[in-house]
C-alpha cells in the first residue's frame, strides 16, 4: 500500500487526484486543503484541514501518516493578484515550498511539485525541460524560485510543469478559460480575447494522471506535463465556440497590450513532451478529446 498526501486537494487538480486515487486499491490517500473538504465523496480516504504555510502542522501530518509521496498542488496562481499581493504570493509559492522540501528531506518523502510555463518569457517556445527560464511576472518569479529550492535540496523530487489547466469539478473555487468562454458565449455576451499569445491547454485529468505516473515510478527530475495541442488563446476560444456551436462573431480579437493587465504574460510558450511520454508513459488527450470529456461531465452535472 502506497500512501500519498495531496496538498490543495480542494482545487481542480486536487479533486481530480482524489477521483483517480479513490478506485485504486494500492493507494491510501491523505487529502489536505484549507477549509472543509469540497470533494463530493467524503469516504474512502483521510481528509485533514491544512494550510501549507504552517510548517509545524506539516511535520505533524507527515509524522502521523508517514506518506511515501507528497503531491503539492497548492499555490497562488492568479497572475495579476500575485503581482499586487506579492507578500502572500511569496508565502504560498516559495516559503511553503521551502517548508515542504525541508520536511520531505527530513522524513525521506518523495515530493512532486507543480510548476508552470510562466517561468519562461515566451520568446522561443515550445520549451524543453532544460530550456533557460526568464519569468516576466512575479508569479513566474516565485514559481521559478520554488523550482530552485527543490533542485538545491537533497530530497527526492519531481517538478511537473503545466500550462492553462481546464476542467470541471462539483465544487469549483474558481473558473478556467474553457468554462468562462462557454458561459459567456452561451449567454450571448461579446468577449475580448487576446490574439497574440500561444499556449497548450491541459485537461485536469491528464495532469492528475501525470502526477500519479510520477508518484508510482517515484520519478525524479523536471517533466513537462501539458496538453499536446499548441494554439493561440483566440483559437482556443474559437474551438470552444465550434464545439458548442456558439456564435463566433461574439469573439473580439485584441492585443495583449490593450488589456492593460498588471502582470506581463509570455507570448508563446508550449512544451516539448517527448521526455514525459517516454519516461513516464504520459498520454495527453487532444483538446477536442478534452472538450468531449468536459462536456460529458457537464451533462452529468446538469442531470443529477
Amino acid at each position: 500500500m502506497k500512501k500519498i498526501l495531496v496538498t490543495g486537494s480542494n482545487g481542480l487538480l486536487g479533486q481530480k487526484l482524489t477521483d483517480i486515487i479513490l478506485p485504486d486499491p494500492e493507494i491510501e490517500l491523505i487529502a489536505t486543503s484549507v477549509g472543509a473538504n469540497r470533494h463530493p465523496v467524503p469516504a474512502g480516504y483521510i481528509y485533514e484541514e491544512f494550510d501549507i504555510r504552517d510548517a509545524n502542522r506539516l511535520n505533524e501530518l507527515i509524522e502521523k501518516y508517514r506518506p511515501d509521496t507528497i503531491i503539492n498542488t497548492a499555490a497562488m496562481t492568479n497572475v495579476d493578484t500575485c503581482e499586487i499581493e506579492q507578500e502572500l504570493c511569496h508565502a504560498l509559492n516559495v516559503e511553503a515550498v521551502k517548508n515542504l522540501v525541508a520536511a520531505c528531506d527530513k522524513h525521506d518523502v518523495h515530493l512532486i511539485h507543480i510548476s508552470t510555463d510562466f517561468i519562461f518569457d515566451g520568446e522561443d517556445g515550445p520549451y524543453t525541460e532544460d530550456a533557460e527560464p526568464n519569468p516576466l511576472s512575479y508569479y513566474g518569479t516565485t514559481k521559478l524560485e520554488a523550482e530552485s529550492l527543490l533542485k538545491a535540496s537533497s530530497c527526492r523530487w519531481a517538478i511537473l510543469r503545466t500550462i492553462i489547466v481546464y476542467g470541471i469539478v462539483s465544487d469549483m473555487s474558481r473558473s478556467n478559460i474553457v468554462l468562462w468562454a462557454r458561459g459567456a458565449l452561451e449567454r450571448g455576451e461579446p468577449i475580448n480575447v487576446v490574439n497574440d499569445q500561444w499556449r497548450m491547454p491541459t485537461l485536469a485529468e491528464d495532469l492528475a494522471m501525470c502526477c500519479m505516473l510520477a508518484a508510482k515510478k517515484e520519478a525524479e527530475g523536471v517533466y513537462n506535463a501539458s496538453g499536446k495541442d499548441l494554439m493561440s488563446i483566440i483559437e482556443l476560444v474559437e474551438r470552444v465556440a465550434d464545439f458548442y456551436q456558439l456564435d463566433k462573431s461574439l469573439i473580439r480579437p485584441i492585443s495583449s497590450a490593450s488589456l492593460n493587465q498588471r502582470a506581463r504574460r509570455p507570448k508563446r510558450t508550449g512544451f516539448i513532451l517527448d521526455k514525459t511520454i517516454k519516461d513516464l508513459g504520459y498520454q495527453p488527450r487532444s483538446f477536442e478529446e478534452g472538450m468531449r470529456i468536459l462536456d460529458k461531465q457537464l451533462k452529468q452535472r446538469a442531470s443529477s
